[in-house]
């Protein structure tokens, strides 16, 4: 994390601090209103915010780490200056920021902000016309109101735009709001120049490489200790500030470090190459405020990417909490916008159409229902203050959420947190209080190094006295003797407390805040390792599905868009059932990708950190359970190395490795920087502008850097040219992502233009990809053969690719929006398009003309036209109870654009009314970008390519009308029927039940549950009237939602003493592929389900006598291979991902239709009677003749076995003749065929149909069913089927209780 250039000195990239800033007034410019911060003038002055100004910094620059004078000035004071008086609290504050550059690399800065009183005559005078100012209009208000009134909506007076103001903690203290109360703001909380003291902040602030959070925050309030103290301190500041920006060194890795500060020692410690990063900021804190449940569900927004508001009074707790969850992270890193704290200048940040972690501070009393944010749909907004956390829609839930909470309760019980968090108490001052025995020891101390001449670094003499005293038995025992008389060795004493604070023993001998520390350090080390052990779990084998099919890096980063780097749809389906909905989503966010990034380019460069230290993990971890590859199990595993990680950082604590250079005198001009009390001096800036170049510490660091350097040039033939390296992987880590972080130094109109520029190029990359991947993956084996990668997609994928269009289109509408209502901005604007189009009094009549035309050729089968129109279609979502949201109904209403075809369509619809656009979008959104907006259209057209069940699939419980049409043969006589008819839909959610159809009428409208994918009808009558006969073509029935349209093919008369008498037929649907010449982009069609063999199977096996229409011995053998085959691959798939069963055993080429094939082969075709002859015919005699003891004595040698199957065969066929229904001779066939598949009976009856003697008179004697070798080769084929467990819609086996 450090930096890795030379800076202003050879040491500079290993300095403990970078650099020492003061901020604050600039006499010399006076009050300059700060309006950026969001200012408001009704307020009174002292609570206005005015500019600050960066006043020093020391040194000038640093190469490694240039210095960002306005970035550090808005972090430093992000509401700018705060003026109060002596009756405001002026209680110091303390807070950290960070600057994270565009390469994503970070500088951290730890600020303490103070009040000093303000000197100066001309700001006093300022302050006090101001107040002045402030009172008359005051006063002329009050006029019109009363004095309460007026005061109370003074208070409350403030924008949205006032609530997103940045600005200081300003909690009154008691004083304050009595003050606030006794008049109108007026007097009491004014300002008097010659009765009030005025203060203004100050803040000081070090700027560093490393979040040594704890060890700068006690340096900096020792300095402040010192400016206020009322003795001077023992040496000038400008010698502690030069120590640690010059003398003080990093930790090395694995090391502790003890530098002085003021008054006190001051310990920090830096974990090993082998251990979980350097993180500083107490997790202990973020969990007190949220509590591990608000956390864990924070950490899980985090992991996929979602865009994640911080919101709190305090800069310090937006600091703790986003600094916190982004460590728990590892081994992945955040790769999106990161501002924890937002300045008041970047609120237009939080329109960003990207991921990204924000914090912003809240105004006192600012109430959560007034602050418009420019997006929510896809928002996690954390209320940090109030202990709270609103959560996006659609949320998948961590894995094992439930043990992992409990886990992460018991580490925080230990150290004595509650995991539910709760309110905190006051935070503890600045000013520490010590015990008498450590204050008797820093006098001393720096007493000795006021005297010592050699800068302090050995202690001076007083240590070579105390390693003589101690260990010298007769010293010991005259002090034990003279402590029981009351005698006091004090010096000694002294001398010994401060040795323990240093020794391994010396527990009692260490500050509270250095135990404090310790117990800070140990718990945040536990909790994190909590969370590191989960990813360790879930991605053990990860490296198994890593794909690495590049010759070397060059070509690897050449080709990095177009490559395939991780088997996704194999890691899923090696994973627990439970992880699934997480881990699909997870696997898809940049953090992932580059994570699988840095362990493909592991093989040609070192190993990124944090990817050596997690697959350090994984090894480990294998070592210790010895588990199988690929052996996956939901069952939850804890953690293994709290005890060791906790014992590791408290064996550096207690050992110090390191000890700096104590400060010490510089040489100084006499008379500068002279001591004030309570007034931070002028420092000399000639004295902190340089370090020293000739101490052992800094030729140390030299001579190790030169050996790196070497290092480097022997290995750079090895790697590419650095800036084309720099290039590429710039390139290759920015896919889908254009723009990492906003640039706080340049806040210029054509600056912020061109980051809404990147904005609008991202965005349209973005959708670019997404509608590619969506495409490729759907189009499956036809992809592949057209070089694009994998070939299978499981509804889980596809679920996840649609849920994240659905976030990219709320995304680009919320882009440069200025006027939204509620929380989704796609549904906003469709809503004002609404509202526009029924004010004009337009009917529904769907604008979109081709969408009547797509619909033409459904209407010649007998549907009318379903109009459709993107009002219509919001109409049916606004219908929808069970939706409740608006970002819902914008999820919902993508969802069935997109199944209709239509997603395109609509949104160009939409975004023609440019009255509207304009009166809703500011000039630079992405919607107003014309180019950019066509070709994103058009990227959403390749879409309608394929086909879509992403409504009808997710929302399975609401009610959805239907429209059924019958569909007689109109060229014979009985197209109409005086019997009573019925009709019964099934599809895979369902069926809609018995629906009774009025007397010869055709088409019927119903409502019912959602049914899904609709696979058969029933359809029948009561044979009643004079005309009892009926002869239909086939069903059609549309989902009137949807406008998916299925045909069920029938062909066959209905009506007893026709056809083969049958009363009642299930007929299989096929979805009906909605043609439109006008579509460009329908480069391929989801193949249709299979449907009813109606053609084969028309009126009876008599037909087949003709010639042409019989099929061969080796086409009947291949239809049957195929039928099973189908099952068989049917039962391979994933459960979810499974269609129809019923269509595979009963559809067209299914297994009843080839066994159908199978049996009709060499079948007698003489008439008995002049009556048609069925394969059931055969059947019944078959049985007749097996129920023949005599006959059936002579059928196999081995009767036992054979008359169990007799036995199945005979109750079976007699079963299907008694039930109630009147499903004809041919639906018996099928029932049978069915119902001998799912009881695994087939392969045993085959033999015996095939020597029962009536086959003889019934079949030919070529007959395959009389070839005993294709007989056994049948059974051997049926065999492989009973291996799965083969389940029957209801519409089939209805009545039949076998």
């Amino acid at each position: 994390m450090s930096a890795t250039m030379s800076g202003s000195g050879p040491s500079a990239p290993c300095r403990f601090a970078h650099y020492f800033v003061i901020c604050g007034i600039d006499i010399e410019t006076g009050l300059e209103p700060d309006a950026l911060s969001g200012e408001n003038f009704d307020q009174s002055p002292l609570k206005r915010t005015f500019k600050s100004k960066v006043l020093a910094h020391y040194p000038e620059n640093i190469e490694c780490n240039p210095f960002d004078q306005e970035a550090v000035n808005m972090l430093c004071m992000p509401k700018g200056l705060s003026f109060r008086t002596q009756r405001d609290s002026l209680t110091p504050q303390f807070h950290s920021f960070l600057i994270t550059r565009e390469d994503g690399s970070r500088t951290y800065g730890f600020v303490h902000t103070f009040y000093e009183e303000v000197t100066s005559p001309q700001i006093c005078s300022a302050m006090q016309t101001l107040h002045q100012m402030h009172q008359a209009e005051h006063n002329t208000s009050a006029h019109k109101c009363p004095s309460s009134s007026s005061s109370s909506s003074s208070s409350s007076s403030s924008s949205s735009m006032d609530s997103l103001a940045s600005s200081l903690d300003e909690i009154e203290s008691p004083s304050s709001s009595q003050g606030t109360r006794r008049s109108c703001g007026c007097s009491g909380e004014g300002y008097d120049s010659l009765r009030d003291t005025l203060y203004v902040s100050k803040a000081m602030c070090l700027i560093t490489a490393m979040p040594f959070m704890h060890a700068y925050k006690r340096f900096l309030s020792q300095i402040h200790r010192a400016v206020t103290s009322n003795q001077p301190p023992p040496l000038p500041l400008e010698s502690y500030i030069y120590n640690i920006l010059y003398e003080v060194p990093l930790p090395s890795p694995g090391r502790s470090l003890k530098f002085h500060g003021v008054y006190e020692p001051i310990l920090c410690q830096r974990p090993g190459i082998g251990e979980l990063p350097l993180a500083d900021f107490p997790l202990g804190e973020a969990f007190r405020l949220l509590g591990a449940e608000n956390l864990v569900q924070l950490f899980t927004c985090v992991l996929l990417e979602m865009q994640i508001l911080l919101y709190s009074q305090d800069y310090q707790r937006l600091m703790v909490t986003a600094e916190g969850i982004t460590t728990l992270l590892f081994p992945f890193q955040w790769q999106h916008v990161y501002v924890p704290i937002l300045p008041a200048s970047l609120l237009h940040f939080l329109d960003a159409p990207v991921p990204y972690l924000m914090g912003l501070q809240s105004k006192e009393g600012t109430d959560r229902s007034k602050l418009e944010l420019p997006q929510e749909a896809n928002l996690c907004f954390v209320d940090i203050d109030n202990h709270s956390i609103e959560l996006p829609e659609d949320f998948p839930q961590f894995p094992n959420k439930t043990e992992f909470i409990q886990e992460l309760s018991e580490v925080l019980l230990s150290f004595g947190l509650s995991p539910d968090g709760g309110k905190t108490s006051p935070p503890p001052p600045v000013t520490t209080q010590t015990s008498t025995l450590e204050a008797e020891l820093k006098n001393m101390s720096l007493r000795e190094l006021v005297d010592d001449k050699k800068n302090g670094n050995l202690g001076g003499e007083a240590l070579d006295v105390l390693e003589l005293l101690q260990g010298n038995p007769t010293l010991e025992r005259l002090q034990a003797l003279a402590k029981r008389t009351g005698v006091k060795v004090a010096r000694l004493e002294v001398l010994a407390a401060g040795q323990k604070g240093t020794g391994e023993e010396g527990v009692g001998g260490r500050s509270p805040a250095e135990e404090e520390e310790l117990r800070n350090a140990k718990l945040n080390v536990q909790l994190r390792e909590v969370f590191a052990a989960r990813f360790a779990t879930m991605f053990a084998d990860y490296e198994s599905f890593v794909i690495q099919n590049s010759p070397d890096l060059e070509s690897w980063l050449t080709n990095r868009e177009q490559m395939h780097n991780f088997d996704k749809a194999s890691f899923l389906s090696d994973q627990p059932e439970p992880y699934l909905p997480f881990l699909s989503h997870f696997i898809e966010t940049q953090m992932f990708a580059t994570f699988i990034d840095n362990k493909i380019m592991s093989q040609w460069e070192e190993k990124e950190p944090l990817l050596r230290v997690f697959d350090g993990r994984i090894e480990k971890a294998r070592l210790y359970n010895v588990r199988a590859p690929n052996l996956r199990s939901s069952i939850y595993q804890k953690c293994t190395f709290l005890k060791e990680s906790a014992q590791a950082i408290e064996h550096r604590l207690r050992k110090i490795d390191h000890t700096a250079i104590h400060p010490h005198l510089l040489d100084m001009k006499i008379g500068q920087g002279k001591y004030q009390q309570g007034f931070f001096p002028r420092l000399q800036a000639d004295v902190l502008a340089t370090g020293p170049t000739n101490n052992k510490w800094s030729n140390r660091t030299c001579s190790t850097q030169r050996r790196v350097d070497r290092h480097r040039q022997q290995n750079e033939h090895l790697v590419l040219d650095n800036d084309l390296k720099d290039k590429y992987m710039q390139e290759a880590r920015n896919l889908g992502k254009n723009l990492r972080q906003p640039k706080l130094s340049d806040l210029s109109p054509a600056v912020i233009a061109q980051t809404n520029w990147k904005f609008v190029e991202g965005l349209l990359k973005e959708c670019k990809m997404k509608t590619k991947r969506m495409l490729v993956e759907k189009m499956g084996r036809e992809a592949v053969e057209l070089g694009h990668g994998e070939a299978n997609i499981t509804g889980l994928e596809e679920n996840t690719l649609i849920a994240s269009l659905c976030d990219l289109l709320e995304r680009i509408w919320s882009h440069g929006l200025q006027v939204k209502q509620g929380k989704s901005a796609l549904w906003s604007h469709l809503l004002h398009y609404q509202a526009r189009v029924e004010k004009n009094q337009l009917q529904s009549e769907s604008p979109v003309s081709n969408g009547q035309e797509r619909r033409k050729s459904e209407s010649s089968f007998g549907l009318p036209v379903l109009r459709v129109s993107l009002i219509q279609d919001m109409r049916h979502i606004q219908n929808m109870g069970e939706i409740k949201t608006d970002v819902g109904r914008a999820r919902a209403w993508i969802r069935l654009s997109l199944e209709k075809k239509l997603l395109s369509q609509h949104l160009k619809q939409l975004l023609s009314n440019q009255t509207l656009t304009k009166k809703l979008y500011k000039r630079y959104a992405f919607l107003r970008c014309e180019e950019e907006k066509e070709q994103f259209l058009f990227h959403l057209l390749s879409l309608n390519a394929v086909d879509y069940f992403c409504f009808t699939s997710v929302f399975t419980t609401i009610m959805i009308p239907y429209r059924a049409v019958i569909i007689p043969i109109k060229k014979l006589s009985n197209a109409m029927t005086t019997s009573n008819p019925w009709l019964c839909v099934s599809g895979n959610l369902g069926d809609s039940g018995i629906l009774q159809i009025t007397k010869n009428v055709l088409e019927m409208t119903f409502d019912c549950q959602n049914l899904g994918k609709l696979t058969t009808v029933q359809l029948g009558h009561d044979n009643s009237g004079f005309l009892a006969k009926w002869l239909v073509d086939c069903v059609m029935v549309r989902n009137e939602i949807s406008g998916h349209t299925y045909k069920f093919p029938c062909g066959r008369w209905l009506g007893k003493g026709v056809d083969d008498g049958s009363l009642e037929r299930v007929l299989i649907g096929e979805f009906v592929v909605p043609c439109n010449d006008d579509e460009g982009g329908r480069g391929s069609k989801t193949p249709p389900l299979q449907r009813s063999p109606s053609q084969i199977r028309r009126i009876s096996i008599t037909s087949l006598t003709g010639r042409g229409n019989k099929p061969t011995t080796v086409q009947i053998q291949e239809s049957i291979g195929e039928a099973v085959n189908n099952i068989l691959k049917h039962f391979h798939k994933p459960e979810k991902e499974r269609g129809s069963l019923t269509v595979l055993l009963c559809g067209e080429g299914g297994l009843v239709w080839a066994l159908e094939q199978f049996f009709h082969h060499g079948f007698r075709t003489a008439r008995l009677f002049q009556k048609n002859v069925f394969v059931w015919d055969f059947f019944e005699r078959a049985i007749t003749c097996m129920e023949n003891a005599d006959q059936f004595g002579d059928l196999q040698e081995t009767p036992e076995s054979l008359g169990l199957n007799c036995e199945s065969l005979y109750r079976y066929v007699n079963g299907i003749n008694n039930t109630p229904r009147n499903i004809g001779k041919d639906g018996k066939f099928q029932l049978l065929v069915c119902l001998g598949a799912r009881d695994r009976f087939l392969p045993q009856w085959l033999p015996l149909l095939a020597e029962c003697p009536v086959i003889t008179r019934m079949y030919e004697e070529n007959a395959l069913l009389r070839d005993k070798l294709t007989v056994n080769s049948l059974v051997a084929v049926l065999q492989t089927l009973h291996d799965f467990p083969i389940t029957l819609e209801t519409s089939l086996t209805k009545c039949v209780d076998l």
